[in-house]
């Protein structure tokens, strides 16, 4: 059977932010690039759909004022509210004023189709060769095989990226992996104020805990190690918020989950390639503390094609420069982990050490107490020390350890 080949200077593998803003450099740049994606798009996609304001001003700057359908309701978010065993809450505004609430269904296919790449969906990428010239990508478009020769390619493919697989096949296998869990509820009563996403520093609940308003319903969500039950942990969840915020809600009516990696960004373990494939968003590791990853998605996604394109100018290799390029995302990230950004700076985009000292010294006593009691529940990934050790080196030398990449 023959077999449809396609030849572009740039794959993208993923359809995301990440790949939308690789692919809105390099075409800005002159770059025959293509974007394929398994799903039909706009297709839909599980996020609490909460921007930073650094990624909200990615997006204006760089793909223009966002456009209503793109907007769940409420169209925006104030910022985060922090929730303590102690009963103490604390409401932080992100800096910057508002950001929007998207509906990640539509905004990413606003996004990509804003970029002017040219867009292969139902197109499923199945692996890789270099042949000394291009990379052939072996896909299967429309229940047909196609190959894609590429002098570039980039992985832009999430968490559990089949790119990042096919360079580097045990990875997956050699890291901690979390299940995020989230359910729809329709809202009796819910003190919770709906300009806010709520976060739960609570031990028996879960890893991360979290429930925002969206379009008319409750969402409450849990993420919590592999091989858990979600249904165990989310009835432990609405039933705590029940009892303690008197939060009552109807039963689901819809649910959705999938797999995170949230470690890498946490000690630095990076995964950004090898040779002429350049790994990126969450696929390479990056996430921020509040589990929102859009940001950092959209950042190291314009980097990348911003390394191709130097590489392209400069005859120089693609990964020194990609490499280069990319530590102020990794410092920017990674800082929002690290401790002695955490106490002596301000790494995060809303300020809790300010809110804190609003508190008396009873209830900061109260909530720093809460914090030593839920730090511990990360214990069995081991990440203590080597949080310790990378903000050390970003102490001494201005930035991360390169040799913990891959």
């Amino acid at each position: 059977m023959s077999i449809d080949i396609i030849k572009t200077d740039v794959l993208i593998v993923g359809a995301g932010p990440s790949g939308a803003a690789a692919a809105k450099r390099l075409v800005d740049a002159g770059l025959d690039a293509v974007v394929i994606d398994f799903r039909k798009l706009p297709r839909y996609k599980i996020c609490s759909g909460i921007l930073s304001p650094r990624g909200h001003r990615f997006l204006i700057e760089n793909f223009g004022p966002l456009p209503r359908e793109v907007l769940h309701e409420p169209t925006a978010c104030m910022g985060v509210t922090f929730h303590f065993p102690s009963m103490i809450s604390i409401p932080m505004d992100f800096f910057g004023g508002p950001t929007p609430h998207l509906n990640r269904q539509f905004a990413d296919y606003w996004m990509i189709k804003s970029s002017g790449v040219a867009i292969h969906d139902e197109t499923a990428f199945k692996g890789l060769e270099y042949d000394g010239k291009f990379i052939r990508a072996k896909a299967v478009r429309h229940g047909k095989p196609v190959e894609y020769r590429a002098r570039y390619i980039i992985g832009a493919d999430g968490p559990r990226s089949m790119v990042r697989r096919s360079v580097y096949p045990e990875y997956d296998e050699g890291i901690p992996w979390f299940m995020v869990g989230q359910k729809f509820q329709r809202i009796i009563q819910c003190p919770l104020d709906e300009a806010y996403f709520h976060f739960w520093f609570h031990p028996t609940l879960g890893h991360y805990t979290w429930s925002h308003a969206r379009d008319g319903r409750q969402i409450v969500g849990v993420g919590f190690p592999a091989g858990g039950d979600v249904d165990v942990y989310h009835k432990r969840v609405e039933a705590y918020l029940k009892d303690r915020h008197g939060v009552r809600l109807e039963p689901p009516d819809d649910r959705e989950g999938c797999a995170h990696n949230f470690g890498p960004s946490v000690i630095n373990r990076y995964v950004f390639g090898k040779g002429s494939v350049l790994i990126t968003g969450q696929a390479a590791g990056f996430f921020n503390m509040l589990a929102e990853g859009m940001s950092c998605a959209l950042h190291s996604g314009a980097i990348a094609g911003e390394s191709i394109i130097d590489a392209l100018h400069q005859n120089k290799p693609v990964q020194e420069l990609y490499r280069k390029h990319i530590v102020s995302e990794v410092n920017r990230c990674t800082d929002q982990w690290n401790i002695f950004k955490i106490i002596f700076s301000n790494p995060h985009e809303a300020d809790f050490k300010a809110e804190l000292r609003k508190l008396s010294l009873r209830q900061q006593g109260a909530v720093l107490r809460d914090l030593a009691k839920f730090l511990p529940i990360y214990g069995r990934f081991n990440w203590g020390r080597q949080i310790l050790s990378q903000s050390i080196r970003r102490a001494i030398t201005g930035e991360y350890s390169k040799g913990r990449w891959l």
